[in-house]
């Protein structure tokens, strides 16, 4: 019995141990181009020299993938899979390469509860191959979340603001929560909610726009800030009860009423 489990757990290694910093401790089975071999990062130099220079700083480096301990370090191969065909028919886009920016298969073997995620009714179309997880990850650099571009918006924001741009774009009166980034009332890659945000109803503003109740206001009134919106509340939510619809900021008036 000793012996069966021993010889389970090494094939499972044999297929590969990936510790990824998302999902830690998981066995994935490494991405596949038939007939093809490992050769190690050091192949991928010569013509990529950008990436795999920059690649040790990145997240994923953390990712331990040993198919083959004879060609060294395989990082880029647990990705785009073996490599030994495309060098040989001299490289190029799609060449016996997986190409992540074209195909999510990779990112998303490793990724499983963000691929959940886009399985969700309201989702950014990734698996649906519309969109791709490189248009806001890179994979490669040392900061995931791809810093670069945006419309002079928080860091957070800037991915977003690359699609988004009447959402992102700067007013004369920000929310404030742009501030702290898009991810404070949406969720990136699905939600069960309209607009993928993270609540449905007047509970994603009142995490912030706390209503209170104080002993000099009758029972049951609600104030927020300091106006009745006892009311108001019953109406339905904060901007589709059709009051606060700037919602993202507003050039008029400093309420986001329109």
């Amino acid at each position: 019995m000793a012996a069966l489990l021993v010889a389970t757990l090494l094939a499972v290694l044999a297929v590969g141990l990936n510790s990824c910093s998302t999902v830690p401790r998981q066995v994935i089975i490494p991405a596949e181009i038939p007939g093809a071999n490992y050769v190690g990062n050091q192949a991928c130099l010569s013509c990529h020299t950008n990436y795999v220079r920059q690649f040790p700083a990145s997240p994923h480096a953390r990712m331990h993938f040993i198919p083959n301990a004879k060609v060294g370090a395989s990082g880029c191969e647990a990705c785009h899979g073996p490599g030994s065909l495309h060098i040989a028919s001299g490289g190029g886009r799609g060449k016996f390469i997986l190409n992540p920016g074209k195909d999510a298969t990779s990112c998303l073997n490793c990724h499983i509860e963000t691929h959940a995620e886009f399985s969700l009714p309201q989702h950014h179309p990734v698996l649906e191959g519309k969109m791709s997880c490189v248009q806001c990850h890179d994979p490669h650099g040392a900061d995931i979340m791809k810093p670069a571009g945006g419309l002079a918006m928080a860091r957070l924001n800037q991915s977003c603001a690359q699609c988004h741009r009447d959402q992102a774009k700067p007013f004369v009166f920000e929310h404030e929560a742009m501030r702290e980034g898009c991810t404070v009332c949406h969720s990136p890659h699905g939600s069960i909610n309209s607009k993928m945000l993270t609540e449905r109803d007047n509970n994603l503003c009142l995490k912030c726009h706390a209503q209170t109740q104080g002993s000099l206001i009758g029972a049951g009134q609600i104030m927020i800030g300091d106006e009745d919106h006892t009311d108001k509340l019953k109406l339905g939510g904060c901007w589709s009860a059709g009051c606060h619809t700037a919602v993202h900021g507003s050039n008029f008036n400093p309420k986001h009423l329109y």
